[in-house]
């Protein structure tokens, strides 16, 4: 178990999850770690490590926010899955900090409340879903309007973040319109 200082450090800067896992963050993956925003959108190629960045903000909304829930949603049930390793793997690498309750391939649940929730690619099996803390959207630019707009009021009553991050795909779709638009993203 990590001392009180570094816990206290750990907890103001989400940084260190990536740092205490041997990766040196490079200033993009900072800013999003560190800079406080509503809802941030990532467009990157391919292997820039948007994933990585991802997960570790996922894992630290978990591990020091009690009773948080993040939803981890892609296009399919099997991207959600493969990010919710990565965050597993993360969790591993920074010596387990917090205890785990439970686990399974498309969930975990912490000892102090908190859920990280691997959600399938269609909007018709994730509702019930609110007070949700962060929404992580992978390969956004691939995810329907329908499952979009389903997951947006899971925001309204906590006034929770939304991050999506995607490679590019073309001229359609909500990812698109947010990509291009002058509205609120980091």
């Amino acid at each position: 178990m990590p001392t009180a200082p570094a816990t206290i450090s750990a907890a103001l800067d989400p940084t260190r999850l990536l740092k205490n896992a041997g990766l040196e963050p490079d200033d993009w993956q900072e800013e999003l770690l560190l800079k406080p925003w509503s809802r941030a959108i990532l467009l990157c190629a391919r292997q820039t490590g948007k994933s990585t960045t991802t997960a570790a903000l996922a894992l630290h909304t978990a591990l020091y926010r009690s009773d948080a829930l993040v939803l981890v949603l892609a296009p399919s049930r099997r991207q959600s899955k493969l990010l919710l390793q990565k965050v597993w793997g993360l969790y591993r690498d920074v010596g387990r900090p917090v205890g785990v309750d439970n686990r399974s391939e498309l969930r975990v649940r912490f000892d102090n409340g908190s859920r990280i929730v691997a959600l399938p690619g269609t909007e018709k099996t994730i509702r019930g879903f609110s007070a949700v803390d962060l929404i992580v959207a992978d390969e956004a630019a691939a995810v329907d309007d329908e499952l979009y707009e389903s997951v947006r009021p899971m925001l309204g009553v906590s006034d929770g973040r939304l991050v999506a991050l995607s490679t590019p795909r073309g001229k359609r779709g909500w990812f698109y319109e947010a990509w291009t638009s002058e509205q609120d993203w980091h």
